[in-house]
């Protein structure tokens, strides 16, 4: 890489992480001395395979009204435009531990939904793109995986 860029995943080498996993991935502090984490949760690897825009919506839309009930410490969950993970932002709660504990509840609770949240028109933007079954299959996946989220990179 030639050049830093400003954002902090460009200068992340795609090609060396070994997804799924979940990585900080910045920590920047407030005027008044509030620090917020970021935090890559990658569910697929990168340029290999991706999550088809149905379930990444409805798991985007389980996800953020779900991880609210574990902690009140989220500024927001965005999904990666190149479909392949998540961005969670936390205040003041740098415990990457109870960060994995708090992914891990809330994916389960997306395995116990039984309806996406906000899926109507009033609610949501494009209300006919959902899909909970593909969302509880990536969730499911995820899950799977629990062993390897904090291995970022491939040996």
């Amino acid at each position: 890489m030639e050049k830093k860029m400003n954002v902090e995943s460009f200068n992340l080498d795609h090609t060396k992480v070994a997804a799924p996993f979940i990585r900080l991935a910045g920590i920047k502090e407030g005027i008044k001395g509030d620090v917020i984490h970021k935090y890559d949760i990658r569910f697929k690897q990168p340029n290999k395979a991706h999550m088809e825009m149905p379930a990444l919506h409805s798991l985007e839309h389980l996800m953020a009204e779900n991880i609210r009930n574990h902690t009140d410490k989220v500024v927001d969950l965005s999904p990666m435009g190149c479909q392949t993970g998540f961005y969670l932002s936390l205040i003041n709660h740098d415990d990457y531990e109870d960060v994995l504990v708090i992914v891990e509840k809330t994916l389960q609770d997306v395995l116990a939904a039984t309806e996406v949240p906000a899926c109507n028109e009033v609610q949501c933007g494009w209300a006919a793109s959902h899909s909970l079954e593909g969302a509880q299959s990536l969730a499911q996946e995820m899950l799977n995986e629990k062993a390897s989220w904090s291995v970022v990179f491939a040996e």
